[in-house]
């Protein structure tokens, strides 16, 4: 398949960890794209990520919400997008099970609009960032694209109700899509109440980390940097219609990672502190990554124990970034 040429990328939650990474490795690496980010700047969205981006031409930041049907229109209206790409969302599974509904509004709602646009522009392709967690649980094997989806929280739930809508504007319209299903990242930026920046965080701190259960939860891991190649990969090339799923295969139990985390920092056993489980906790998810390497001849780049003492490096180093966070 030729490689798409695209001059225009409207990147939705670009404020947020993932979509910030994004921005930054895609302005590096195509100078010449115009990029319009929109962001809400909820909680989880801070414009300290691309602060750098602030006097480049060919960067407009947006705020307002996906789920703004006149905000959204006008955006298409204005400029020649050649594609969407999806990150906007509300992604913390514990304020899911407090909040349900913001997340239905935000990833559902906001998605069908996004693709209203696209469907009435007549141009453009929407890509999909999705998760590994609306596979569920699995303990043993790894999911396929072509897997059943059984979502078990209501974060989860929302992005595969999400999912439907895509397919849905896929076949019943014809509008090009593509959908990404991505292991746990991490990496710079990343809101401190996700596990390895919140671990890192209160350890700076000498505060206990709060491991759920018995820490055996196991996760695939992914470098945000690998992520935003896999994406970058799937964008400009990936077929029509099709779903990927990016992951790492560097699969550790929570008591892992936070044992390296201590390790990192210095510190011993004792700062753990066991909180009961998390309601529907998922014990383990891992995604067959085959068709990505098969198809696009992709590659992780990042070996993990390095890729997570740098991460840790850049938290002990940016304390003026998560500082406010926390106190917030």
């Amino acid at each position: 398949m030729a490689e798409r040429k695209l001059k225009t990328l409207l990147i939705t939650g670009g404020a947020g960890f993932i979509g910030s990474n994004f921005i930054h490795y895609m302005a590096e690496k195509y100078p010449g794209y115009k990029i319009i980010n929109i962001d809400k700047l909820t909680y989880a969205g801070n414009l300290e990520n691309l602060r750098d981006m602030e006097n480049n031409p060919n960067y407009e930041f947006v705020k307002g919400d996906i789920a703004d049907s006149k905000l959204v229109g006008d955006i298409f209206n204005s400029s020649s997008i050649d594609a969407v790409i999806n990150f906007a969302a509300e992604s913390h599974v514990d304020r899911s099970i407090e909040d349900p509904g913001i997340f239905i509004q935000t990833d559902i709602y906001g998605t069908y609009i996004l693709l209203e646009a696209v469907k009435e522009s007549g141009r453009g392709i929407f890509l999909q960032i999705s998760t590994d967690e609306v596979y569920g649980s699995r303990e043993s094997g790894s999911f396929k694209e072509t897997d059943a989806l059984k979502p078990n929280s209501p974060y989860s739930a929302s992005k595969a109700g999400a999912e439907m809508i895509v397919r849905s504007f896929f076949k019943t319209y014809g509008t090009p899509i593509l959908i990404t299903r991505t292991s746990n990242n991490f990496g710079p930026y990343q809101y401190p109440e996700k596990l390895i920046p919140l671990f890192v965080t209160n350890l700076i701190d000498d505060i206990k980390v709060p491991l759920y259960g018995d820490g055996m939860n196991i996760r695939d891991w992914i470098y945000v940097d690998d992520n935003c190649a896999a994406l970058d990969l799937i964008l400009h090339n990936g077929g029509i219609g099709g779903i990927y799923n990016i992951g790492a295969g560097n699969e550790q139990p929570n008591i892992w990672i936070t044992w390296k985390i201590l390790e990192l920092l210095g510190k011993t056993e004792e700062m753990i502190n066991p909180v009961p489980d998390r309601l529907g906790h998922d014990r383990r998810y891992s995604v067959d990554c085959t068709k990505l390497k098969s198809e696009l001849d992709w590659t992780v780049k990042y070996d993990f124990e390095q890729a997570l003492e740098k991460t840790v490096k850049w938290y002990r180093d940016n304390e003026n970034w998560w500082r406010p966070l926390k106190k917030g």
